[in-house]
């Protein structure tokens, strides 16, 4: 849990960005008034820079190389509307691996192999058979003689481990060439705490069920790299593979071991909150042996949903099923309907959505342009959250209703097909599974997680995790 923050972690956190370190803005940001204003970022946002700081943009690139630009820098990370380009890297000696590990000795002689010339500490939790220490490598064993979860095992890693930086990779997972110094590069920001790779799927082709987990696993979060921040489009990264600033995962009390799902959840927000940023690198690659048997599969899936409930505890507020404005919520309400009027009040709300934002944006040029587009994004973007939580978060009480009426069914049965498509079409892979199959997986993907969300939430008694996200 969260310990007092030491003032060498405070200092840390605080310092500048080094001379040499880039900052390139991204590609899907607009810019305006001759990049003085920069729209981007997730949620979307509206920037202003001073001329001098504009100024200090080289087509899409800052460097640092003096405070003030380090300053400037530091605002497009914050902002999200930059992305970080390192100079210098730190020592690949300066990482210890922590491997927590529980009757899978096959995984581990894999990821072993894949290790070789690393500080390796391995902990046993609590295999039927203890791990021995390998007669080659730096490798040492740490053993629980009873299991206390993966929570507890890392911890224990992470106290015995001395080096600046960890990398805590479960025993299934395989690392791909070049994942640790891609990810070691963001830690030349002092601010930087946590830094995770993208995971891929060992067996991409391994039966239907492995091509849509090779599409669409739980723990893969996509190509494009990101700022980590609760409510972004990268909101946690999973801890099958992670790269931590040492002290600063002590200063917060490492992960939580009364947690046996969602840890890695908490750990993020944690560092968050602490003032840490951190990062998802998706040229870093981490092979993981995902599930593929059914069974095993769609229970794994539904314990993942119960984690929402002792998160929304946490850290209230923080996992709601959708988050959007009132207005944008109507006129998905409206256009479910499937009436005239419904698609008529979908249309007006908009209407007062645009004009709205055309204020904020009078100053711009083509104000009504920029807003019309952000209306337009802000609309699909709820439309996809209700069809998102229709089928998946809120499914039984969909199910309820479909029994009761003929246009309930109907819009469900739109939403899924389409929600499920457009999903399809945004996360498929060359040579991957047909969007039939992958739709019919979706569903029973999202099935399970609801049933987990509401057991976990029945359980606590807390229905805080079900609880939508509103504005004005």
């Amino acid at each position: 849990m969260s310990q007092a923050t030491s003032p060498r972690v405070a200092q840390t956190r605080l310092a500048r960005l080094p001379d040499g370190f880039g900052v390139r803005i991204d590609p899907r940001v607009r810019k305006f008034a001759a990049g003085r204003v920069l729209i981007g970022g997730s949620p979307t946002r509206m920037l202003k820079l001073a001329p001098a700081a504009a100024s200090m943009i080289d087509g899409d690139f800052l460097k640092v190389v003096d405070s003030q630009t380090a300053v400037v820098a530091r605002r497009l990370l914050d902002s999200g509307v930059g992305n970080p380009r390192p100079a210098v890297l730190p020592s690949t000696s300066d990482v210890t691996v922590v491997i927590p590990t529980k009757n899978n000795e096959a995984g581990l002689r894999r990821l072993l192999e894949a290790l070789h010339g690393h500080e390796v500490i391995v902990v046993d939790d609590g295999s039927d058979t203890p791990i021995k220490t390998p007669e080659k490598g730096k490798v040492r064993v740490l053993r629980h003689d009873v299991s206390r979860g993966p929570a507890a095992a890392r911890n224990t890693g992470l106290r015995d481990a001395s080096t600046e930086y960890v990398a805590f990779l479960d025993s299934d997972v395989v690392p791909r060439l070049g994942w640790l110094e891609a990810g070691l590069g963001h830690f030349s920001d002092p601010a930087v705490a946590l830094v995770a790779p993208r995971i891929v799927a060992l067996d991409p082709d391994n039966g239907a069920l492995g091509r849509y987990e090779h599409a669409r696993s739980s723990l893969d979060l996509g190509r494009r790299e990101s700022a980590v921040i609760a409510g972004g489009p990268v909101s946690y990264v999973p801890s099958a593979a992670l790269l931590v600033r040492r002290h600063a995962l002590e200063a917060c009390g490492g992960f939580d071991e009364s947690m046996q799902v969602a840890e890695d959840v908490d750990l993020c927000w944690r560092l968050q909150t602490d003032g840490w940023r951190l990062r998802y690198e998706p040229i870093a690659r981490v092979a993981h042996d995902h599930r593929t048997k059914f069974r095993n599969w769609i229970t794994r899936k539904a314990f993942y949903g119960t984690g929402a409930a002792p998160l929304a505890e946490r850290h209230p507020g923080s996992v709601p099923p959708m988050v959007m404005s009132i207005w944008t919520l109507l006129a998905c309400l409206a256009l479910a309907t499937l009436t005239r009027i419904g698609v008529v009040g979908a249309l007006l709300t908009q209407v007062v959505t645009l004009v709205r934002l055309r204020r904020m944006f009078a100053e711009l040029d083509q104000p009504t342009r920029i807003a019309a587009v952000l209306t337009a994004q802000g609309f699909a973007g709820g439309l996809w959250q209700v069809a998102s939580a229709v089928c998946r978060h809120y499914w039984p009480v969909t199910v309820v209703a479909s029994l009761f009426s003929s246009k309930v069914r109907r819009a469900v049965l739109a939403f899924s097909v389409a929600e499920g498509i457009w999903d399809w079409i945004g996360h498929r892979e060359d040579g991957g599974i047909d969007p039939i199959r992958y739709v019919f997986y979706k569903r029973l993907d999202d099935l399970a997680y609801g049933a987990g969300l509401w057991k976990g939430a029945i359980d606590a008694r807390d229905p805080s995790a079900l609880i939508p996200d509103i504005r004005n």
